[in-house]
C-alpha cells in the first residue's frame, strides 16, 4: 500500500512556525520617541530655576506627579507600539492559516478523487452491465409489444364465436399493452429499488428486468441511474452510507403530503463529505442539478403512490434501498427536509 504522507509534503507543512520578528519600523519610532521625550524631560528639568532654599523638603506628591510627567507618555508610546506589532502578528497568522485550511481542501478533494479512481474500474463495470441488462429488456419490452399488436389481424380470419356477444370482454377505446400488464409485485419493486449487488445476482436482475417492464417503475429507475452514476464520478456511493433509519409512520407523513420539521428524520445521511460534495456539484453543475431534481420528482410521485397499500415491513424495506438512500442523501442537500 502506498503511503503518499512519506514522500509528498502535506499540506499542512505550509503552516510552520512563525519566524521571529525583528526590529521593525514601528519599534525604531517608538524608541526613537521615547528618547526624544527624555531628553526634552531632561534639558526641562536641569534649565528649571531651583528653589531658594535647598534644603527645603522635597513634596512626596510634586515627586510622584513628576515621574508620572516623565514616564507615563513613554509608557504609552510602547503600548501603541506593542498594540501594533500584536496586530500585524495577527494579520499574518490569520494569513497562514488561511493557506492552511485551503491546502487541506485541496488535498481533501484529490485524496476523494483518488478514491473514485481506484474504485471506478468495478463500479463502471457495474454500471456498464446493469445497461446492458436494461437495453436487453428494452428490446424484449419492443419485440413483445409488436407481437401485442399482430392478434387484432388474426382475429378477422377466426371464425365468429357461438356464444353470445354478452360473454366476450370489453375494452375501453384507447387500452394501451401497459394497461393490461399485471401490477408489479411489492417485493419485485424493492428489489429493483436495490438494484442488483454483483453480476452474480440472478435474482436482483430479474427484479429488475421486471421492473423496467412497468412505465412508473422504470421511470424511476432510470432517474436513481443517471444520479448514482453521476454521484460516482465524485466518490459517492451509497454502500458507504449509514443513514439514521426513519419510522414507518414518518415516511408516511411524506406520502401524505407532509414536509419540514415533522419529516425531518427522513434526512438521516450524516456522512459529512458526500453532502458537501453533493451540495457542491448541485451549485456548480447544472446537468447534476437537473437530475437531481427529477430524481426526486418521481421517488415522490412513486412513494406517494405506494405508501397506503405497503405495510410497515416493506415500507423499512425500501427505505433501506441504494434509491431511498440517495433520496435521503439528495432530499437533505435540497433542503426537502428542512
Amino acid at each position: 500500500m502506498n503511503e503518499p504522507h512519506k514522500s509528498d509534503p502535506t499540506p499542512l507543512g505550509i503552516y510552520d512556525r512563525p519566524q521571529k520578528f525583528n526590529i521593525s519600523v514601528v519599534e525604531i519610532v517608538a524608541a526613537t520617541l521615547s528618547i526624544l521625550w527624555l531628553l526634552g524631560a531632561a534639558v526641562f528639568f536641569m534649565t528649571m530655576d531651583a528653589p531658594e532654599t535647598a534644603a527645603a523638603p522635597v513634596d512626596p506628591m510634586r515627586f510622584v506627579i513628576t515621574m508620572l510627567a516623565v514616564f507615563m507618555p513613554v509608557a504609552m508610546i510602547w503600548v501603541a507600539a506593542t498594540a501594533t506589532r500584536a496586530s500585524r502578528v495577527m494579520r499574518e497568522e490569520s494569513q497562514r492559516l488561511q493557506t492552511a485550511i485551503d491546502a487541506i481542501r485541496h488535498a481533501y478533494i484529490a485524496q476523494a478523487q483518488g478514491r473514485a479512481s481506484l474504485s471506478e474500474p468495478s463500479v463502471a463495470k457495474k454500471l456498464d452491465e446493469i445497461a446492458a441488462a436494461q437495453r436487453k429488456t428494452e428490446t424484449a419490452l419492443a419485440t413483445f409489444t409488436s407481437t401485442r399488436e399482430a392478434p387484432p389481424a388474426r382475429a378477422l380470419a377466426l371464425p365468429a364465436p357461438t356464444g353470445s356477444a354478452d360473454d366476450e370482454p370489453v375494452l375501453p377505446l384507447g387500452t394501451t399493452a401497459e394497461d393490461m400488464t399485471p401490477p408489479l409485485p411489492t417485493d419485485v419493486f424493492i428489489s429493483a429499488m436495490n438494484f442488483p449487488e454483483n453480476v452474480e445476482d440472478k435474482e436482483g436482475f430479474n427484479a429488475l428486468r421486471r421492473a423496467l417492464k412497468d412505465r412508473n417503475a422504470s421511470q424511476l429507475i432510470q432517474a436513481a441511474q443517471d444520479v448514482l452514476t453521476l454521484m460516482s464520478q465524485d466518490g459517492i456511493y451509497m454502500d458507504d452510507l449509514r443513514p439514521d433509519m426513519a419510522r414507518p409512520e414518518i415516511w408516511r407523513k411524506f406520502a401524505e403530503g407532509a414536509r419540514g420539521r415533522q419529516v425531518a428524520a427522513l434526512g438521516g445521511v450524516r456522512d459529512r463529505s458526500s453532502l458537501a460534495l453533493s451540495a457542491g456539484r448541485m451549485r456548480q453543475d447544472p446537468i447534476f442539478r437537473d437530475a437531481v431534481h427529477h430524481f426526486l420528482r418521481k421517488f415522490d410521485q412513486m412513494f406517494t403512490q405506494f405508501a397506503p397499500d405497503a405495510t410497515d415491513s416493506e415500507i423499512s424495506a425500501l427505505s433501506d434501498t441504494r434509491t431511498a438512500r440517495a433520496f435521503m442523501l439528495l432530499g437533505r442537500v435540497t433542503g426537502t427536509f428542512d
